[in-house]
């Protein structure tokens, strides 16, 4: 084998990998990280009613999820903050242009979702003392 079909193979290989699979899912994955802090530090990080750890947190989140962010320390209100995610319209011209196979990929798998924060910051006010 010549170094001309070899080429031609890795080529067709490529071409063969990228036609079955969307691009969104071989470049940007399933997941988004998510860094979480806060002032003060230390507190509680629940997402959609789990707890998740302390502040400072990094996650790795669902892209194609929705979250409810609560914040929560011993003597400071609650804080709330919803994460959002959006179909990034840049993944579905490459698929298209790659073929009806790779918007199917992406579309099952919910890959060409981003979340809409990659940091969430919660400042946390003290409760006030009851009258």
């Amino acid at each position: 084998m010549n170094v001309t079909d070899k080429v031609c193979r890795y080529v067709g290989i490529c071409a063969i990998a990228v036609l079955f699979t969307g691009c969104a899912t071989i470049f940007h994955g399933s997941t988004d990280k998510v860094d979480f802090s806060s002032e003060p530090t230390a507190a509680k990080v629940y997402v959609n009613g789990q707890l998740m750890g302390n502040t400072p947190l990094q996650l790795n989140l669902i892209s194609k999820h929705t979250y409810t962010i609560e914040f929560r320390k011993e003597g400071f209100d609650n804080k709330t903050v919803l994460i959002n995610n959006s179909v990034g319209g840049g993944w579905i011209v490459l698929d298209i242009l790659g073929g009806l196979f790779p918007v199917i990929i992406d579309a099952a798998t919910g890959d060409w979702y981003s979340l809409d924060q990659e940091h969430v910051t919660a400042a946390l006010e003290a409760q006030q003392a009851p009258k």
